[in-house]
């Protein structure tokens, strides 16, 4: 069952929302975009299969970051930040309707190998 797997995707969602609402107290603009996919790539991405679709959708939560770092504050930082939760919601979605679990996730006893995330509810 990958039902931990399921749980760390939700989990690092959680986090990548929270550091996005919360910039820039969260961290600097030089940071903003490896704190927002910190806990993905720390607790997801080396545990399900490559798929094109989630390496997308993780590439577009860093583009969305470094445009909200990038972005003047109190000018249009608003929309910046609002692409950035929406991919990040876009990498979660995707992640948990493609992803497969890997033999590393089976390893650490987040499922069997070849388990899809969707099929854990």
């Amino acid at each position: 069952m990958v039902a931990k797997l399921v749980e760390l995707v939700r989990e690092a969602a959680v986090q990548a929302r929270g550091v996005a609402r919360t910039y820039p107290e969260a961290c600097s603009a030089d940071a903003l975009p490896w704190t927002v996919i910190a806990r993905f790539d720390a607790d997801v991405r080396g545990h399900v299969e490559r798929d094109p679709r989630i390496e997308d959708g993780r590439d577009q939560v860093l583009i969305a970051a470094v445009n909200l770092a990038e972005a003047a504050p109190g000018d249009g930082e608003t929309p910046e930040r609002e692409r950035l939760v929406k991919a990040i919601n876009d990498l979660e979605w995707v992640t948990l309707s493609r992803g497969i679990a890997n033999r590393a996730a089976a390893a650490l006893g987040y499922g069997e190998a070849g388990e899809r995330l969707r099929d854990a509810g």
